[in-house]
């Protein structure tokens, strides 16, 4: 992101969540200030075959979040999670944008909402998925194939929507459709990080006056038996199937890998001016992004911690804040041995002697890792932290790893002035993210 002028601020005025352990950013807050995991025994299919035998899932009903049934019907889990948090996050924003539906006439592009003509505003979308649709594709081919037995597929039992679940530009196609929105659409696909680069792309989209509301985040449903199979093979998750509600530990020394989890956050950006002039509620300002390659391995990371925390360096220069003025931070945190210790590392690298000052949390330890969607839901959690100065714990915290010395908040959340936020992210194929927030005010 280039550096924000005053007249071009991008807000967060709606907050939008579908994630483990409840629906909506309520929900997910009070969860997370309470410290309680959602993971738990992997009940969408029977995980008895595989290493790994745990998950964090969604209890979510897509007609109850406001979804119509031919929107349930042609769309794939991830999908109807992020329909559902832009429902939310649209209604939280106070804006007054066109909710379509499959019944309504079509209608001319001028009587619209969100297409940019006369004095209305330029409405774009940008959300981000690692994996897409990944939950139907499989359940398709379990279907054409006979479960697997038919080296020939019969496409004649495949669904009418087969193509919609292929493309992962259905999710900005969805979100646009729903909401008239007639700007740029379109969909980031950069791994693990797909949550902050979208928003940061997303807030882009709005220092560039490209647009002037955005809907951002990210959504992913990657629980299917070939996601659980692909992570067992190179032993990225936790076996720690006896105790699933502990199973996530991040920076803990006794750490056994991640726990595969889903869901969407979906943030309402606008320039900030706009919002004010609406007296808009204001949870934060988007004020600096920087994303880099480790361009060294698709899924090691080198223990030093360099790209990340040139990341971090970058967007806080472009936020035109200084390590001193850095309050929270939100870890990707997942878990993992080589994680945890780079992003120990980056965080030294960037913030000197102050990163043994701050607070440092992973919310991975309470609603799993759900691959490009956790990006966008661990920015909602900064947005939240600066909105009610609570910050939130690392749960399942109680070994320490001497590679790991941070302040990593133990399992019980803390009051604590935030004004400036950091959350980062990394990424298989080695994407490194760093996205700032700050207060409304600053």
């Amino acid at each position: 992101m280039d550096a924000v002028s005053e007249a071009r601020q991008v807000a967060i005025t709606g907050v939008g969540v579908v994630a483990p352990g409840g629906v909506g950013r309520k929900e997910f807050w009070t969860l997370l200030t309470d410290g309680r995991t959602a993971t738990r025994r992997l009940s969408l299919f029977d995980p008895t075959q595989f290493r790994s035998q745990v998950a964090a899932e969604c209890d979510f009903d897509p007609r109850a979040a406001g979804l119509s049934a031919r929107e349930v019907a042609r769309n794939d889990r991830f999908v109807q999670f992020a329909l559902a948090a832009a429902l939310e996050a649209v209604e939280d924003s106070g804006l007054d944008l066109r909710r379509g539906d499959d019944t309504a006439p079509e209608t001319s592009g001028d009587e619209r909402r969100g297409d940019g003509g006369g004095d209305g505003p330029v409405v774009g979308v940008c959300l981000g998925s690692a994996v897409g649709a990944t939950t139907r594709l499989e359940n398709e081919y379990v279907v054409v194939s006979d479960s697997g037995r038919l080296w020939e597929v019969d496409p004649h039992y495949a669904s009418s929507f087969l193509y919609h679940a292929l493309v992962p530009s259905c999710l900005a196609t969805e979100l646009a459709h729903r909401f008239g929105a007639h700007g740029p659409a379109s969909v980031v696909s950069t791994g693990c990080t797909s949550g902050i680069d979208a928003v940061g792309y997303g807030a882009q989209l709005i220092v560039d006056g490209e647009a002037d509301i955005v809907l951002a985040g990210a959504s992913d449903a990657p629980i299917s038996p070939i996601s659980v199979a692909c992570f067992d093979a190179i032993r990225a998750t936790s076996a720690r199937n006896d105790d699933p509600e502990h199973a996530s530990r991040p920076f803990d020394a006794t750490r056994d890998g991640f726990v595969m989890g889903e869901g969407s956050a979906v943030l309402v950006l606008e320039d900030a001016a706009a919002a004010r002039a609406r007296g808009a509620h204001i949870y934060a300002l988007v004020a600096g992004y920087a994303s880099r390659s480790n361009a060294f391995h698709m899924t090691g990371l080198r223990p030093d911690g360099v790209e990340m925390a040139e990341a971090i360096r970058i967007a806080m220069d472009t936020a035109r804040v200084g390590a001193h003025d850095i309050n929270y931070i939100n870890a990707h945190g997942s878990g993992t041995k080589q994680n945890d210790r780079h992003e120990t590392a980056a965080f030294k690298r960037s913030l000197g002697e102050r990163a043994y000052e701050v607070p440092v949390s992973s919310i991975k330890s309470m609603i799993g890792h759900s691959l490009g969607a956790i990006g966008s839901l661990e920015i909602a959690a900064c947005a939240l932290a600066i909105e009610n100065d609570v910050v939130p714990p690392t749960a399942n915290w109680s070994t320490r790893d001497p590679e790991c010395d941070l302040d990593y908040i133990p399992n019980t959340a803390r009051d604590h002035t935030v004004d400036v936020a950091v959350s980062v992210g990394s990424g298989f194929g080695g994407f490194q993210s760093a996205i700032v927030l700050t207060g409304p005010d600053r």
